[in-house]
């Protein structure tokens, strides 16, 4: 009887090993810790602001030793929830004014969100850790991964997870440091934080 090859688990092709004390470790025992950043409104500045907050983020910038990630993502806002508030208060307004406008504003909420998608947009940075001996899969290592896939897995004991944490957690400092000089606030995600993010990232459709 022929041999059924079965389907490969998808967690196979995540290169996450496990989220634990507030950072992402990887299969090839790298870590990573991810910090949600805020925006700054650059237009509404005056040219001297704008130009002071470019030198600021240079040298923010030349200060790094070592790679960054900054990825923004973009999200159809729902705002369904707001809207099903909106309904309970138009129900309980007793003024006949406030009720008849409160109505139109819904109309018009619901009206606009149909022709024009709403985004939320997410800035996050990802500071990496990779200690010396940490392989890094190429391209061509990811694509032969899909042909015929193998447990990559590197494992990390406590005692040098909590010593290369130590060495991200410093780099982290300084970034967040360095984005408070430019007007942007950063913060550290959490287990769940990250356990979210990522979910969201690989379930869109769910999100």
């Amino acid at each position: 009887m022929p041999k059924v090859k079965t389907a490969t688990p998808s967690q196979k092709f995540i290169e996450i090993q496990n989220i634990k004390n507030d950072v992402v470790i990887l299969k090839n025992s790298g870590l990573r810790a991810v910090c949600i950043a805020s925006s700054v409104n650059f237009e509404l500045k005056g040219s001297e602001e704008q130009e002071a907050l470019i030198g600021r983020f240079q040298g923010f910038i030349n200060s790094l030793d070592f790679p960054l990630q900054i990825l923004v993502n973009s999200r159809k806002l729902n705002i369904d929830p707001y809207l099903e508030n909106l309904k309970e208060l138009a129900k309980t307004q007793e003024n006949e004014l406030l009720h008849a406008q409160t109505t139109e504003y819904i109309d018009f909420i619901q009206k606009f969100v149909e022709l024009t998608d709403i985004m939320n947009k997410s800035f996050y940075v990802v500071i990496p850790y990779n200690p010396v001996g940490a392989k890094e899969e190429k391209f061509l290592d990811k694509i032969k991964l899909i042909i015929s896939p193998k447990a990559t897995t590197q494992k990390l004991s406590p005692e040098k997870f909590d010593e290369y944490k130590d060495q991200l957690m410093q780099r982290a400092n300084h970034i967040i440091n360095g984005l408070g000089q430019v007007e942007v606030k950063a913060t550290l995600l959490n287990n769940q934080q990250l356990i979210r993010l990522f979910y969201e990232f690989y379930n869109p459709g769910r999100a």
